[in-house]
């Protein structure tokens, strides 16, 4: 461990802990299994980037950055543009989560976020530092690693936006890259955290375009406090454990981390879960199980009602009518969060794409109608399945093929006439814990890039990604994804 960052003053444990634990981090620390998690985790993100890349949140943060060009920053992906790294990470982080279709995060009793916001934040710094793939790796993993664990710390705290952990984790990966000391790396979270706690609010009521823009603002901030931290400037004194502090406001006074990743414990980002649809974790098993009932119930005139069980947190978030913005949904933002317009959308088309929440669906009588004869409900097994908790010697935890959580959903189309037809999800190979394999991972790129960057570019690639450890410059990542 290193001497104590303050010196004689009063020490802040958690902004201690965060720095020893940065230094002491090494690539030879990581398991075999937590490097490939990380070039799943950069293969998933940068394809789902291309997917939004042409988006208006895309398109706006590009304009902004256009104007401030930086030779020895680092690209705007999808262009030759290169920005101060910080910006790139704006940009880049903003346009990674503009089609709602990146990784997330789900342990029982934790709070949920999107650790892949750190992704490209962390490749920023990589770039604009001029190193390989390990050092890009290594910087991925902590990321997620405190990303994860202030996850697990926050539980159910609803005040703050779960993006806020991305700003910590990319201060210290940033800090890590770009070879602070265990003090300037004590500044950089502080200079992270104290300034850059972003509400909830970003994503409550009726969503706008800074929904996603959020996790660009949290990776542009770890980048700049990392930044300032180089350069000697020094973060507020006790950031975490002052009185006016991190864990007395933005944490309701509690913060407490359980041991990190590193040899003998397992790193937090074997735990994310890639998404198979571009919608809110908690829409995924209503809308599987509405793309069994597609065809099968008439027309829309046809049918009289529809009765959409999930469980409690799915219910309370994105299908309570209570919340007029799910129901009534104005914007890409909204109605990809939004039970009642995924499950009519996915009733009609059969699927849900990134496609499914453009102008013209957003207008898309048929939807609407169907919308208004949608009731969601709270089904108490489900709730149950969602919660349940198992004990460190499960055999399904330590088989971690699935998360100790399960997504259901049931679906009941009553017609005119008095039938009914039904479909149910949950528990299976297509469930949001299950782990998606690498083929999977593959066949999703090609997806979303294919017809962006043709499938030669696209196999070559796939081909340098799936071996990263071996670049000896990750600015070759960037160069492979230009557009325009």
């Amino acid at each position: 461990m290193s001497k104590p960052i303050q010196g004689s003053k009063a020490v802040d444990s958690v902004q201690q802990r965060f720095a020893d634990y940065t230094k002491n981090l090494s690539y030879s620390d990581l398991s075999p299994e937590a490097i490939h998690s990380a070039k799943l985790r950069t293969i998933d993100s940068l394809g789902v980037l291309i997917a939004g890349f042409f988006g208006v949140p895309a398109r706006t943060a590009r304009n902004v950055a256009a104007a401030m060009p930086s030779s020895r920053g680092a690209t705007i992906i999808g262009t030759r543009m290169k920005t101060t790294p910080d910006m790139a990470a704006f940009v880049n982080a903003t346009t990674a989560r503009a089609v709602e279709f990146n990784d997330l995060y789900h342990w029982p009793g934790s709070r949920t976020g999107h650790p892949s916001d750190v992704i490209t934040p962390v490749l920023a710094v990589a770039e604009h530092a001029q190193l390989g793939g390990r050092d890009y790796l290594l910087g991925v993993v902590l990321a997620y690693e405190i990303y994860c664990r202030m996850c697990d710390a926050v539980q159910y705290n609803m005040s703050i936006d779960n993006t806020n952990f991305s700003t910590l984790g990319v201060s210290l990966a940033a800090g890590k890259l770009l070879g602070l000391t265990p003090e300037q790396l004590a500044h950089s979270v502080s200079m992270a955290a104290v300034p850059n706690v972003i509400l909830n609010q970003v994503r409550g009521d009726h969503k706008t375009h800074y929904k996603v823009a959020a996790a660009g603002h949290a990776g542009r901030a770890g980048v700049f406090a990392a930044l300032l931290a180089q350069a000697g400037m020094e973060g507020p004194h006790l950031p975490f454990e002052g009185k006016a502090g991190y864990r007395a406001h933005a944490m309701q006074g509690k913060l407490d981390l359980a041991e990190m990743g590193g040899k003998a414990v397992r790193f937090k980002i074997m735990d994310a879960r890639t998404r198979h649809r571009p919608a809110m974790g908690e829409t995924h098993a209503a809308i599987l199980a509405a793309e069994k009932l597609c065809g099968k119930f008439g027309a829309v005139k046809d049918v009289q009602s529809i009765r959409v069980e999930t469980h409690k947190r799915a219910h309370e978030l994105v299908g309570n009518r209570e919340l007029s913005w799910c129901w009534a949904p104005q914007t890409v933002e909204s109605a990809n969060q939004s039970i009642p317009y995924l499950v009519a959308a996915a009733l009609l088309e059969g699927t849900i794409t990134t496609r499914s929440v453009d102008a013209a669906h957003l207008a898309n009588q048929d939807i609407r109608t169907l919308m208004t004869k949608i009731d969601v409900v709270e089904n108490a097994e489900f709730t149950k399945l969602f919660n349940k908790k198992v004990l460190d010697d499960h055999p399904l935890l330590n088989s971690h093929d699935r998360l100790p959580s399960e997504h259901w959903a049931r679906i009941i189309v009553t017609t005119g006439d008095g039938r009914q037809h039904s479909a149910e999800t949950g528990g299976d190979i297509d469930d949001l814990s299950v782990q998606k394999k690498d083929d999977q991972i593959d066949a999703k790129f090609r997806m979303l890039t294919e017809d962006v960057l043709g499938s030669k570019r696209v196999n070559s690639i796939l081909d340098r990604l799936w071996h990263m450890e071996d670049m000896k410059q990750v600015a070759c990542i960037p160069r492979a994804f230009v557009i325009a």
